[in-house]
This record gives structure tokens, C-alpha cells and sequence, in this order.
């Protein structure tokens, strides 16, 4: 059973930075694609970032670019999001998605088969 694991949420003001880290047990880094979601309060999930773990391309949503970078360390089974100049309109419950079924877009949340459980980032203006 893949099981992945958020951490690094927590709140923070209009401008600052936060880490996200997913860590996954079992499912090993290969030529996958593997995501970031969030989803606010009222609205549906959306696609923040998504990373291809073959070869590192990258695909950001218009409203993060060049705020958020999302990376892994294959070596620790581990995904990354870095999130800086935080806006309140970033405030969610961000999830690590992996293993691309293929059937939707890489940022589409059908698209994905394991899930984290989420971790809250709250920013206050």
C-alpha cells in the first residue's frame, strides 16, 4: 500500500515562505509524474505543480509561477514544494498526489491514484 505523507504546513503573514515536504512509504521514485492540489475552503481541488520524476520538467499553475518550486530527492522518496511571497489567496489544505493513471491532464485531480492526507497553509494578510 503507497501511503504518502504531507508536512511542513502551518501559518504564516502576507509575504513569507513555507516548505512542504511529502514523503512517500513503498512507491519509488521512476517515470512518473507526481503533483501538488490544494483546495480552499468552498472550493474545489485544483493543481498547484506538478514534477516529472524521469527527467525534472516542471508545470506551475499561472498564480504560483515563479513563487513556488516544486523538486524531489529520489534518494529520500520525497517531494518538495517551496512556497514564497505567500499570498492569502494561497490559503489551503494542500495534498501530494503520484502515480499518473493517464487518463486527464497532469494537473487535472482526476488524474492521480495515491493521496496524501493534506497539510493546512494558512496566510494572513
Amino acid at each position: 500500500q503507497v501511503q504518502l505523507v504531507e508536512s511542513g504546513g502551518g501559518s504564516v503573514e502576507t509575504g513569507g515562505s513555507l516548505r512542504l515536504s511529502c514523503a512517500t512509504s513503498v512507491y519509488t521514485f521512476g517515470d512518473d509524474y507526481m503533483a501538488w492540489f490544494r483546495q480552499a475552503p468552498g472550493k474545489e481541488r485544483e493543481g498547484v505543480s506538478t514534477i516529472y520524476t524521469g527527467g525534472g520538467s516542471t508545470d506551475y499553475r499561472d498564480s504560483v509561477k515563479d513563487r513556488f518550486t516544486i523538486s524531489t530527492d529520489a534518494a529520500k522518496n520525497t517531494l518538495y514544494l517551496q512556497m514564497n511571497s505567500l499570498k492569502p489567496e494561497d490559503t489551503a489544505m494542500y495534498y501530494c498526489a503520484a502515480f499518473w493513471k493517464g487518463d486527464y491532464g497532469i494537473l487535472d485531480v482526476r488524474a492521480y491514484k495515491y493521496w496524501g492526507q493534506g497539510t493546512q497553509v494558512t496566510v494572513s494578510s
